[in-house]
């Protein structure tokens, strides 16, 4: 995880934003992002607060005001040890309940009315309640991709980066993994499992092969337009190029990729690599993000493919979270609790 260190003034914050995004974010833009992100950067110190940035943000914001930036399984454990009073996380709902998860007694904001995630809306509590009384005794895992009621359903949580390492520590013959169709696919073929969808699988009435992953036909609205086309398009017009993609992608093109990985990840391979051009399959702001930290490698432009959930976070709206302690997140503490025992089994296990 990395800890961003914030500047002091608007001068200052500007010319760092400046020289770190000159190239990506217009200068009028930057300046104006500049006085906001100072106002955060003063009043998150008054009112002892830490900012956590998901990978997704857009630069000015995740150059400008987190405490710590990461993937969620990272965010998660600051979450986990946080000692600030007021939780803000600039990422989408989801991760904000997971911070509430972990800590109930602070206040955890989200800057945003809604910053919902289509994967997780894919399922709800029911959902996993039906799947548990069909198949009684079958390990659920569950992507940290959803909401609270469904966590509190779970045996243990996961993540992208985590998934695959979780399920071979469960060593159960039969898995439920829910509810990313994809991830799950990755994962199952990683595995050596049989993938066995929710249609099939009630068809089958409980008899089902050995070594074999019930999955949900949830999918993330960014992930699941990548095409191996778009692949094969690179490559012919940039043959040098390498092409990573985050594996809620589908099997076809994570196949297709010469590396696939959490946001985390693919942000370490870029750095790490020789290679000097990219193609990076995931949510384009971080694309936006990895270029900046890296100004000698090239990505190409060819993702255009924004999280509309993740998008609903500002900086404006960060400001006004942060002045009023405004969208907070409140949980049942019946579910937070049930909820928090998935996560502390992911967290014990990665």
């Amino acid at each position: 995880m990395e800890q961003i260190q914030t500047s002091v003034s608007v001068s200052q914050t500007f010319e760092r934003l400046k020289k770190k995004l000159g190239t990506i974010v217009p200068e009028a833009e930057l300046f104006v992002k500049a006085e906001i992100a100072y106002e955060i950067n003063r009043l998150k110190k008054e009112k002892n607060a830490v900012i956590l940035g998901h990978n997704y943000m857009e630069p000015a914001l995740f150059h400008s005001i987190p405490d710590f930036v990461g993937d969620s399984l990272q965010l998660s454990r600051i979450a986990a040890n946080s000692t600030a009073d007021r939780i803000i996380f600039c990422g989408v709902r989801f991760m904000a309940e997971t911070a509430k998860i972990l800590n109930p007694d602070r206040m955890v904001l989200l800057p945003a009315k809604v910053a919902g995630c289509s994967l997780a809306a894919s399922i709800t509590a029911e959902d996993v309640r039906n799947l548990k009384k069909r198949y009684p005794g079958v390990p659920v895992v569950t992507y940290i991709n959803t909401y609270a009621d469904v966590k509190a359903e779970t045996d243990v949580c996961c993540t992208s980066s985590n998934a695959v390492d979780i399920v071979r520590k469960l060593d159960s013959e039969m898995v439920i993994c829910i509810p990313d169709e994809f991830l799950a696919k990755n994962v199952a073929r990683e595995t050596g499992k049989k993938v066995i969808l929710p249609n099939e699988a009630f068809k089958l009435r409980g008899e089902l092969q050995k070594d074999s992953m019930i999955v949900w036909d949830g999918k993330c609205e960014v992930h699941e337009r990548f095409t191996v086309s778009d692949i094969e398009s690179a490559r012919a017009q940039f043959p040098d190029v390498v092409v990573i993609a985050h594996p809620e992608c589908t099997p076809e093109v994570v196949e297709a990729s010469d590396y696939s990985g959490s946001t985390t990840a693919l942000i370490d391979y870029v750095a790490k690599s020789k290679a000097e051009r990219f193609l990076v399959l995931t949510e384009c702001s971080m694309s936006d993000n990895i270029a900046a930290d890296n100004p000698e490698k090239e990505m190409l432009g060819l993702c255009s493919i924004r999280c509309p959930h993740m998008n609903e976070i500002t900086l404006e709206d960060t400001l006004t979270c942060l002045r009023e302690d405004k969208y907070q997140i409140e949980l049942d503490e019946d579910v937070r609790i049930k909820a928090k025992r998935s996560l502390d089994r992911m967290l014990e296990m990665s």
